[in-house]
């Protein structure tokens, strides 16, 4: 399983990368990571861009994925998303914490929950299905 140092560099010059998603921890069955909040993330409104939310969440989940990957499967890929949004934030950072919730030998499902890193408030609750890719 890759450091959370490879984590992080995985993403340099990708979407994480690009939105300056940062990882606090990668393990198996849990990830934590942040992304402090800048003007890009926003939508025209002003608020939190429900695309911002929804790649953090994302990729949390993913990098949950590769740190989860059964023997013999060798990647991943997302074939279904769902997020329920219940909040919004405008400045300081998001965190999100993605566990497990089916690790199968096909499919996994990652359940995530994204706060306001401050009032620890709950912005969005997520869910993903990935099929695991076998060579």
């Amino acid at each position: 399983m890759p450091t959370l140092d490879e984590f992080q560099k995985r993403g340099q010059g990708r979407l994480p990368g690009f939105i300056g998603i940062e990882f606090i921890e990668v393990v198996p069955k849990h990830v934590v990571a942040r992304l402090a909040l800048r003007d890009e993330h926003l939508a025209p409104n002003g608020y939190l861009h429900a695309a911002t939310v929804v790649a953090l969440a994302d990729t949390a989940c993913g990098y949950g994925c590769i740190a989860s990957l059964p023997e013999g499967a060798t990647s991943f890929t997302t074939i279904e998303l769902k997020t329920n949004f219940l909040g919004t934030a405008r400045q300081g950072a998001i965190r999100v914490e993605a566990v497990l919730a089916h690790g199968g030998r096909t499919t996994q499902v990652w359940d995530a929950t994204v706060r306001d890193e401050r009032t620890e408030r709950v912005i969005a609750l997520f869910r993903c299905t990935q099929l695991l890719i076998r060579d």
